[in-house]
């Protein structure tokens, strides 16, 4: 028969991961000022000593999520462009809708800390800014676009689109016949966003 500290060590990368999923949801939707160690708990369904046993402080919890969110958003948008004649435009439109879809609370929590201007806000930003303009740099290496274009504009333009969707999306659902975030719209985003990019919105003369 396994021990009561045996049990507890047996589950403690789950409870850990409850506790993280719940103070992201709370992070996103209430912000880390308005958020307790004690609602995290109740929200997780475990006890508060539980969570000060695994993150010891507010403070380490918050840096928990913090390096959980930016894993997460790095990982997905600092992938390198697959070689062509993948369309380099929608492989990164498909992995912004994929984590809009599946990522719902780190999208939360994201358009608030950039709102904020909280350090892991400033530090994601940075971290995609770079990532890309280093993509673009490939797509002008590779003769996909414009030698002429001015390249942090540029990444900087997408990064607007795509950060800005998720700081408005209350917005955007006024607007909308159904909330931004189903696969409908998503989808409808992308193509629009895709062909923005690729195309632009001018006739040619």
């Amino acid at each position: 028969m396994k021990s009561v500290s045996g049990r507890i060590g047996s589950e403690g990368p789950r409870n850990i991961e409850r506790i993280r999923a719940a103070a992201l949801h709370s992070f996103g939707e209430h912000g880390a000022a308005a958020t307790t160690l004690r609602g995290v708990a109740a929200a997780a369904g475990v006890s508060l000593g539980l969570v000060q046993h695994h993150f010891a402080t507010k403070a380490g919890l918050i840096e928990a999520v913090d390096d959980y969110v930016m894993k997460l958003v790095v990982t997905t948008m600092s992938r390198p462009l697959p070689e062509p004649p993948v369309d380099s435009v929608a492989e990164i439109g498909n992995r912004i809708t994929r984590m809009f879809a599946e990522e719902p609370d780190v999208v939360a929590y994201l358009g608030r800390a950039l709102a904020d201007g909280s350090p892991i806000g400033t530090r994601i930003f940075d971290t995609l800014l770079a990532s890309g303009i280093a993509r673009w740099q490939q797509r002008i290496d590779r003769g996909e676009v414009r030698p002429d274009i001015d390249i942090t504009w540029a990444a900087i333009n997408g990064l607007v689109l795509a950060l800005g969707a998720i700081s408005l999306r209350h917005h955007l659902d006024r607007h909308l016949s159904e909330p931004f975030t189903t696969p409908r719209q998503l989808d409808r985003w992308q193509r629009a966003v895709d062909t923005l990019l690729r195309e632009g919105l001018f006739r040619r003369e």
